[in-house]
């Protein structure tokens, strides 16, 4: 056995306390699937001309628990905020799409729309900002025209975006939503599409629910992660497809707060970076149960990342029922992110459970970051093919009686021939 590998001989009793985690480690409230607003408090058609100002009109005017309904084809809008309470219910015809007008969405610093020494000059397309309540509904589209020319410029956001990763510089582009120090936000049965940058972005939100959405941004779109909760608490992902051009989740937990108690159950990953914890971390992360989840075609798989410059306590996250086909790095728990990085921000994960995870080659890598901060982690039926290769090192290592393939020194496993066969069942 190697000294950097430990495989504890009190198998059941371990077993045990990962069935105990995973109890735990969820979404607190009671979440069922979300019912439409009882009442319409505007019925809008689009005017053929920018309808920025009649929507938030009317947004602004709705009484909490009402919905402004959007029904009849192309809405043209600029940055809209929401109001408490209030639902934007966008009918299965109807499609409202983001100005590509960088001056609509400029903090006034003048930068939205270039590359600068810093980020953040743009306000998002939606959102949602101290609300309670409300969300946004229905089976039509919001689409963020991230492959659109500006108005005044001969490239498109997701091009500024590229030129910045390889001139230098941040690209300021608008976020198509974000949902800041918000409580219980519901979205339900929505698309959204090219997003110039992250689709979802969450800050401080207690309580939030994602039933039955679709997140469509192409592969090559940098930055356009699907839904990252930071420091957010009690929520809930489900029933969702997601593609795109960054992590189709990722949690993270910043100097802003922690993050917990976060259930992503039966949803299909395609395109993107995978599912997500990082890669900052400071504030800590616990209470994940991801469950029922298949990847096709991601770069990554299951990932926690972070090092000595954002690290921080990562505990009681449960996989369980996890299909990856066609995944380059099926499981990548690394503490040296960036290999580069100086601090003293110790990233520390233990209590992480895999069970029933399937998937064919690639890296499969477990890294602590040294001998007095190392991995805890418990696999049980976590099967790849035999021409996956483990990359471990200071892991405290955990097998279920269900095993492991292929074989890790030190730890048991039983012959991949099953994980193929139930890796084809999707979970979705």
């Amino acid at each position: 056995m190697s000294d950097r590998l430990r495989c504890w001989t009190l198998l059941f009793l371990f077993a045990a306390i990962g069935f105990c985690a995973a109890a735990q480690a969820k979404d607190r409230r009671t979440v069922a699937e979300p019912v439409r607003p009882n009442g319409v408090c505007a019925r809008l058609v689009p005017s053929g001309k920018d309808d920025t100002g009649r929507l938030q009109t009317a947004i602004v005017q709705c009484p909490p628990g009402a919905a402004v309904y959007l029904t009849g084809g192309s809405f043209l809008s600029g940055p809209l905020e929401m109001k408490s309470g209030v639902t934007l219910w966008i009918e299965r015809d109807a499609t409202l799409f983001a100005v590509a007008e960088p001056n609509a969405y400029d903090k006034g610093s003048g930068t939205c729309g270039r590359i600068a020494g810093k980020g953040d000059g743009c306000r998002p397309f939606i959102s949602f900002s101290k609300t309670r309540g409300g969300g946004i509904y229905g089976q039509g589209r919001i689409d963020g025209q991230g492959g659109a020319l500006m108005v005044g410029s001969s490239e498109s956001w997701w091009q500024l975006a590229r030129r910045a990763q390889t001139e230098g510089g941040y690209q300021n582009v608008p976020r198509l939503i974000q949902i800041d120090h918000a409580q219980e936000i519901t979205f339900h049965g929505i698309t959204l599409r090219n997003s110039p940058n992250f689709n979802v972005a969450m800050n401080r939100v207690q309580g939030a629910t994602f039933w039955g959405i679709t997140i469509d941004t192409p592969g090559d779109a940098r930055n356009t992660d699907g839904i990252d909760p930071g420091a957010s608490e009690d929520v809930t992902i489900t029933h969702s497809i997601i593609r795109t051009g960054d992590d189709n989740v990722a949690i993270k937990a910043g100097s802003n707060g922690p993050s917990r108690h976060i259930s992503i159950i039966d949803n299909y990953f395609g395109w993107g970076h995978g599912m997500s914890i990082g890669s900052e971390l400071s504030s800590g992360v616990s209470d994940i149960l991801v469950r029922g989840l298949t990847l096709d075609g991601t770069t990554s798989g299951l990932r926690i990342k972070s090092d000595v410059s954002r690290g921080g306590l990562v505990e009681q996250v449960t996989y369980e029922d996890i299909c990856m086909r066609g995944v380059r790095s099926p499981i990548t728990f690394d503490t040296r992110y960036d290999p580069h990085a100086r601090g003293d921000s110790v990233p520390i994960y233990r209590q992480i459970v895999l069970r029933h995870v399937y998937g064919g080659d690639g890296a499969l890598v477990m890294r602590g970051l040294d001998q007095q901060h190392v991995l805890g982690v418990m696999l049980d039926d976590v099967r790849f093919a035999a021409t996956a290769s483990w990359q471990v090192e200071n892991v405290d290592l955990t097998t279920g009686r269900s095993g492991i393939s292929p074989p890790l020194e030190g730890a048991t496993w039983t012959p991949a021939s099953q994980a193929s066969t139930r890796c084809a069942k999707s979970f979705h």
